[in-house]
C-alpha cells in the first residue's frame, strides 16, 4: 500500500522580503553552501531519469520517483537558486549552472548505481541520510530567517525521502534474499562516497562564475571547499545521522549497541574531516 502523500509545501509559502540580507549578504561561506546545493539539487531530474529506467516494471517505485522525489528535489533547486537570487542578485546562477550541468550530467549513468535494486535502495537511503544532515546542519548554521525556514523545509523533506526508500528497500531486501553484510559493503561504500564529485563540480563552478581570475587556482578551491565543509562540520547531529545509517541493517538491539562505537567512528572520519 502506498505511503499516504499530504499536500507539499510551495515557494510561494517562504517570504524572500523578510530575508535579512545584511547577516547573510558577506558570508562567503554561506553563499558557496547555498549556490552549490541549489546547482546539485536542479540537477536532478538527471538522476531520477536514472533511477527509473533502473527501476522499470516496478511501478509503485517509478510513479514516485516522478510524481513525488523528482518534483520536490527540483523545488529545492528553484527555491534555492531564489533566495541566492534575491541576497546576491549580481552572481550570474544560469550561465554558472549551465557549466555545472554539462560536467554533472557525465557523473549521471545507470551503470554507476548499485549491482542490484534492492542495494541501490540502501545507498538511497545513505544518500538521504547525508542530505538531511547537510540542511539541517545549514540551518543550525545561520541565524537568517528565512534560509534558516528553508534549510528545515528541505531536510525534513529529505527524511521523508529516505522513509519512502527505506520501504522500497525492505521489500527488495526479501526478493533478493539479501544478508546484512552485503547491505553493510553497500552502506560503507557509498558513505565513502558522500564527499563526492558532486560537490566539488558545483564549487568549481561557482568560483568559474563569481571569481574566474580563481577558477584554475586548485589550492583556492581546495582551501574554500575545506572552510565550507567545516562551516557544515561544526553544526552536524551525530547521533540522527548514526541512526538513519543504521536502521537498513535492522540488527537486533543487542548488537547495534555493541558496533555503534565503530560506525561512528567510520561516520566522523567521512563526515567529520
Amino acid at each position: 500500500m502506498a505511503v499516504h502523500e499530504s499536500a507539499h509545501w510551495k515557494i510561494k509559502d517562504l517570504d524572500f522580503s523578510r530575508i535579512a540580507r545584511t547577516e547573510v549578504r558577506q558570508d562567503e561561506n554561506l553563499f558557496y553552501l547555498v549556490a552549490s546545493a541549489s546547482f546539485i539539487e536542479s540537477g536532478s531530474d538527471l538522476y531520477t531519469q536514472n533511477l527509473v529506467d533502473f527501476f522499470r516494471g516496478d511501478a509503485e517505485v517509478t510513479a514516485w520517483l516522478t510524481r513525488h522525489w523528482e518534483a520536490e528535489e527540483l523545488q529545492h533547486g528553484q527555491a534555492l537558486r531564489a533566495y541566492v537570487s534575491h541576497v546576491w542578485p549580481e552572481f550570474d546562477w544560469e550561465t554558472a549552472y549551465r557549466g555545472f550541468l554539462a560536467e554533472y550530467a557525465t557523473y549521471c549513468k545507470v551503470e554507476l548505481l548499485s549491482p542490484t535494486r534492492g542495494l541501490e535502495l540502501a545507498a538511497r537511503c545513505v544518500v538521504e541520510t547525508g542530505t538531511a544532515s547537510y540542511y539541517r546542519a545549514l540551518a543550525r548554521a545561520t541565524a537568517e530567517p528565512v534560509l534558516r525556514d528553508l534549510s528545515s523545509r528541505i531536510a525534513a523533506d529529505e527524511v521523508s525521502h529516505y522513509k519512502h526508500f527505506y520501504r522500497f528497500f525492505r521489500r527488495y531486501r526479501q526478493e533478493e534474499s539479501l544478508g546484512r553484510l552485503r547491505v553493510l559493503r553497500t552502506i560503507g561504500r557509498r558513505t565513502l562516497e558522500l564527499k563526492s564529485e558532486d560537490a566539488d563540480c558545483a564549487v568549481r563552478h561557482v568560483v568559474r562564475t563569481r571569481s574566474p581570475e580563481l577558477a584554475d587556482d586548485a589550492a583556492y578551491i581546495q582551501q574554500l571547499s575545506a572552510r565550507i565543509n567545516a562551516a557544515v562540520r561544526t553544526n552536524l547531529s551525530p547521533g540522527a545521522t548514526l541512526k538513519m545509517l543504521m536502521r537498513p541493517l535492522e540488527l537486533p538491539a543487542r548488537v547495534e549497541t555493541v558496533i555503534q562505537y565503530p560506525i561512528r567512528q567510520f561516520m566522523e572520519h567521512v563526515f567529520l574531516r
